[in-house]
């Protein structure tokens, strides 16, 4: 499915399928130029993503040749399908922390050190093993890290007249960005700003405080003056300032909810922490959800704990084989 979103710039959006994922699908960007096209991610390594993406940048008559693939982050989603659509000529553009991270995990340093975190934060060691096997974001990711052009934070690039900022935001990611069209004030914002869903915010190892950072992108690009802000899943329906104060008051409410179950009562694992918190899943209990949806779910509860404990409000200390969390 293609959906046209501008007719000056012509922009257009083709909708990838990301079959048994709550996320539903990913907005893959087209700008069209005289000068050549720009791409904005990709899609699963996965067959449902590549025949929608083919067909999209076919009927579009895009020309890979003459292409510019921009990746706003990591995440397999975003990045499955880089190898399969470019070609020797096609220019692939991404943020440097994040193709930094990414060699980092084909060096085999960042899953084990994820789940090992996980683990001695009360994460059953047994689902650990067994979600390697299904989560999405390790089997539907590139099988090695593509050719790309590093970009660093508030650079330029552009594609005729049209001048691209890339813009750095941390959080969803230790090195995500958005990609600003300077002039016409069109925001491409990856996963950084969702309009009906809150991006994961995870405790990303190496990284101090992802909350933090995220929190602080928030403000960056709230700075921004945007007129049309494009997200890279589901709807873009309303005022981008709105949604950004209202993501920040969901972590706002949430740090609390944390804090008031962790003053509630002392010792508490991570992975018990995050058992009480409300999600969107439609299972009925913490223990029927899916593992994967624990395994995200507990990451984005240690992001919150990593919060409150630089801020001074509750204290992580060891008791046993695992880190346990009290009120200050």
């Amino acid at each position: 499915m293609i959906e046209r979103i501008c007719e000056k710039p012509e922009i257009y959006n083709i909708h990838i399928p990301l079959p048994n994922n709550p996320l539903k699908n990913l907005n893959c960007y087209v700008m069209k130029t005289t000068a050549g096209s720009l791409v904005v991610d990709t899609g699963f390594a996965k067959q449902e993503c590549l025949d929608a993406l083919t067909a999209g940048l076919r009927e579009l008559n895009v020309d890979m040749d003459h292409a510019t693939l921009y990746i706003t982050h990591l995440h397999a989603d975003h990045t499955g399908l880089v190898d399969c659509i470019r070609t020797d000529q096609t220019r692939v553009i991404m943020g440097t922390e994040d193709y930094s991270y990414m060699g980092k995990i084909f060096n085999d340093e960042i899953w084990p050190e994820y789940n090992r975190r996980l683990i001695e934060e009360g994460f059953p060691k047994a689902d650990i093993l067994t979600q390697k096997k299904e989560n999405p974001v390790v089997i539907y990711a590139p099988k090695e890290i593509f050719a790309a052009e590093p970009i660093k934070a508030g650079e330029s690039f552009f594609i005729g007249d049209y001048e691209f900022e890339s813009v750095s935001t941390p959080g969803h990611t230790p090195g995500n960005t958005c990609l600003y069209l300077k002039k016409e004030k069109i925001m491409f914002t990856g996963d950084h700003v969702l309009f009906d869903i809150s991006p994961n915010i995870t405790c990303w190892p190496f990284v101090r405080n992802s909350l933090e950072d995220y929190l602080i992108s928030l403000d960056k690009i709230a700075g921004y003056d945007i007129h049309l802000a494009l997200p890279a899943h589901r709807k873009h329906e309303m005022d981008v300032y709105e949604r950004i104060a209202q993501l920040k008051n969901h972590h706002i409410k949430r740090l609390q909810n944390i804090f008031e179950i962790v003053k509630k009562k002392d010792y508490q694992n991570a992975y018990e922490i995050a058992g009480q918190l409300r999600w969107s899943l439609r299972e009925n209990t913490w223990q029927t959800c899916p593992i994967r949806q624990r395994w995200f779910a507990t990451g984005e509860t240690l992001s919150h704990l990593d919060y409150l404990v630089q801020m001074n409000r509750i204290i992580k200390v060891k008791d046993g084989d695992l880190f346990v969390y009290r009120a200050k």
